[in-house]
């Protein structure tokens, strides 16, 4: 049974960091894409970043563009949102999906398993 377990959120300033992790069982993750997606209250799921099988390929929207940057650490079968200056409109719960898709898409649909999710709270 593939699961997935995200860690790293909290409560951060405004202008703050938090490093997210997230650690996949029962699926390698070099053979599948990896996203990140989040959902603030009263708002539809949204996309975040994705991270194809190789590692080397990535996809980052553009609301958090030079802000945050996806990594995966095969090896640990774990993959991590690195996120810096935060703002509070990135007050939201973020979480963790995989799917077997070849490309690191942002279609929510194309990913099979996902995480319960980590809060991510930032202050102004």
């Amino acid at each position: 049974q593939v699961q997935l377990v995200e860690s790293g959120g909290g409560l951060v300033q405004a202008g703050g960091s938090l490093r997210l992790s997230c650690a996949v069982s029962g699926r390698t993750i070099s053979y599948a894409s990896m996203g990140w997606f989040r959902q603030a209250p009263g708002k539809q799921r949204e996309f975040v970043a994705a991270i194809n099988w190789s590692g080397r390929n990535t996809n980052i929207a553009n609301s958090v563009k030079g802000r945050f940057t996806i990594s995966s650490d095969n090896a640990k079968n774990t993959v991590y949102l690195q996120m810096v200056s935060l703002q509070p409109e990135d007050t939201a719960v973020y979480y963790c999906a995989t799917g077997l898709q070849i490309v690191p898409s942002a279609r929510g649909d194309l990913y099979d398993y996902w995480g319960q999710g980590t809060q991510v709270t930032v202050s102004s």
